[in-house]
């Protein structure tokens, strides 16, 4: 039976003092993939929680909120999007999900319900702290000065020091990579960008999942447009990919 990981016993590099990076909480009902993930990442720095099953990782977050949920899709009784849901409902917290390989549905329903991204198993847990890297690193707080500073258009405006948008005045709720996702297309109007050119500027990946800007644009739309159905102001360039349009006409 293939494992659910890769190398389990190539002993992790040294790294910096446990804790000092942040809190990740380990949910995963598999012992064995959870001990060496949260070998990893202990490893690398991280303050870790385990957990086994939804309950337990709900009670696990209530009592330390962690600053990013490493969550493993298939779980017994509670399985992971219902996990995603509740803690999302307490407040946003970044989320990695571990999902099996060929199951894209499940992945596509994991960044609905506002995963930031995901692992498919069998994977590699050097990998899967690069990851948790890029998406922490993209959660902290900017600088608030600069080009940094708080912009907008067309009713929007973000602001990247406080992570927080707003529509017309109203907070908008968003996760962490529809946030960074925002931020990028107000940040460059006009131009057309490839969903390639998106996944490496917004997600900071060379490769990946495709569908996955493909979901993240689909809720951003949900959010930020009048009639998501007929989107003015996030429009699809057909052939290319999408573009911010600052006018927010119709596209022909």
């Amino acid at each position: 039976m293939q494992q659910p990981y890769a190398s389990p016993h190539a002993g992790p590099e040294p790294g910096p003092r446990p804790g000092g990076r942040g809190r990740v909480l380990v949910v995963d009902d598999d012992p064995t993939v959870a001990e060496v993930v949260a070998g990893y990442l202990d490893r690398a720095g991280y303050a870790v929680d385990r957990a086994a099953d939804g309950p337990a990782a709900l009670e696990r977050a209530a009592a330390h909120r962690p600053d990013l949920v490493v969550l493993d899709l298939m779980l017994p009784g509670m399985d992971g999007l219902e996990v995603c849901r509740r803690l999302r409902a307490h407040g946003p917290v970044p989320v990695v999900m571990l999902t099996a390989r060929g199951d894209e549905e499940d992945r596509i329903l994991g960044l609905e319900v506002g995963a930031d991204d995901y692992v498919t198993k069998p994977f590699s847990p050097r990998e899967l702290v690069l990851r948790v890297d890029s998406v922490l690193r993209r959660a902290r707080p900017a600088a608030p000065h600069g080009r940094h500073g708080p912009f907008g258009a067309a009713g929007l405006a973000v602001d990247p020091a406080a992570r927080r948008a707003t529509k017309n005045g109203t907070e908008l709720a968003l996760t962490l990579r529809e946030f960074d996702l925002l931020a990028f297309l107000l940040r460059n109007p006009g131009r057309a960008f490839a969903r390639e050119e998106l996944m490496r500027e917004v997600w900071g990946w060379d490769f990946g999942d495709l569908s996955t800007v493909t979901v993240h644009v689909r809720r951003l739309r949900g959010k930020v447009e009048d009639d998501p159905a007929r989107p003015r102001l996030i429009q699809t360039v057909w052939g290319v990919g999408y573009r911010f349009d600052t006018t927010g006409k119709e596209a022909d």
